[in-house]
């Protein structure tokens, strides 16, 4: 278990420093000046600009120094939780990002609560159903969410249910009425990722010589689901889960620039037209953080709902290996791997 946990971490600290690394290369490699933009925007369009002034500048946030320079002193800094100051706004990174975080919080808890709900009720409601033409129009559902761009769906909820109905505020609303709309757009393909993989899932557990067992002694398709069908077959969508965390921190940059939202993903947009190095990095960091720790969660839950896993990862106690399926390779990585595989 310590071993298993020990590499973990190794790889979660491996996605991090790539993660700060890259970002990094590709700030530094665009063209335009960012204590120049943060001059400019300070002054007004058309001001001119004291050369010496933005010398001063540049020094100040470390930027007249070389590059190998700057990186070593970044990464040594993001260590110790230091990301300097906002080249645009002069505001610690960390309290820029605070401020921000909560309202991209609440936008994704939301929209993962109901991603998860929806896709979970669609791929049970077509694996259920006796009715072929119903379980074709359901099981087409997920292909059609996941196809639909982000952005118009936001400005279709937007022209039915703010303009027209009036039943959300368009813009920048709080509370529940101006967070419902951006949640059920940044949930629609993520739920239907969720119940595409779910419902392939449903249906190769169902193929299963247990399950036929279990039905040949007179339980009901509902008893089998619950107890025997939905464990196992839950493991390729909690997987795909975990992935799409990341998608969620991502898509609320394009969800709160169509709603007029402030959050993270507003302020990552303004901070790449800026170029503000150490806020991209910062936010980079954070969303790289939370998309390991999610999905270390994930593989930590994955020997409780499949106990060959933990025989054959050792998480299962002494002697568990044992239990193991001569030839079955049921570890963590290779489970996930195997998921992965079959979504791409």
């Amino acid at each position: 278990m310590a071993r298993y946990l020990f590499s973990r971490v190794l790889q979660a600290i491996w996605v991090l420093w790539a993660a700060f690394t890259l970002s990094f290369a590709v700030l530094y490699l665009l063209p335009a000046d960012p204590v120049a933009i943060a001059a400019d925007s300070a002054a007004g369009a058309g001001t001119p600009v004291d050369a010496a002034a933005l010398d001063e500048l540049r020094a100040r946030y470390g930027l007249d120094r070389p590059v190998w320079e700057q990186y070593l002193s970044a990464l040594g800094n993001a260590v110790r939780g230091d990301f300097g100051l906002s080249i645009a706004s002069g505001r610690p990174v960390t309290e820029a990002i605070g401020s921000a975080l909560p309202a991209t919080l609440e936008l994704a808890g939301l929209a993962l609560l109901l991603a998860v709900a929806g896709g979970v009720a669609l791929a049970f409601a077509a694996d259920h159903t006796r009715r072929p033409w119903l379980r074709g129009l359901l099981a087409a559902l997920p292909p059609v969410g996941v196809s639909v761009p982000t952005f118009w769906t936001g400005l279709i909820l937007l022209q039915l249910f703010s303009f027209q109905l009036r039943l959300a505020p368009a813009f920048g609303g709080e509370g529940l009425r101006g967070t419902i709309l951006p949640a059920i757009t940044l949930a629609l393909p993520i739920g239907a990722v969720i119940a595409q993989v779910l419902s392939a899932g449903l249906e190769s557990t169902w193929r299963q010589p247990f399950t036929a067992v279990a039905l040949a002694k007179g339980a009901s398709r509902w008893w089998v689901l619950r107890r025997h069908v939905a464990r196992p077959a839950a493991l390729p969508a909690l997987t795909i889960g975990g992935v799409l965390v990341g998608n969620l921190l991502a898509g609320s940059v394009v969800v709160e620039t169509v709603f007029a939202r402030e959050g993270v993903g507003r302020l990552t947009q303004v901070s790449v037209l800026a170029q503000d190095i150490p806020v991209v990095q910062g936010i980079v960091l954070a969303t790289a953080l939370v998309f390991v720790t999610v999905n270390l969660l994930v593989d930590l839950i994955y020997p409780l709902l499949d106990p060959r896993i933990a025989a054959a990862s050792g998480l299962g106690g002494r002697g568990a290996r044992k239990t193991a399926a001569p030839g079955e390779d049921g570890t963590v990585a290779t489970r996930r791997e195997e998921v992965l595989t079959g979504v791409r």
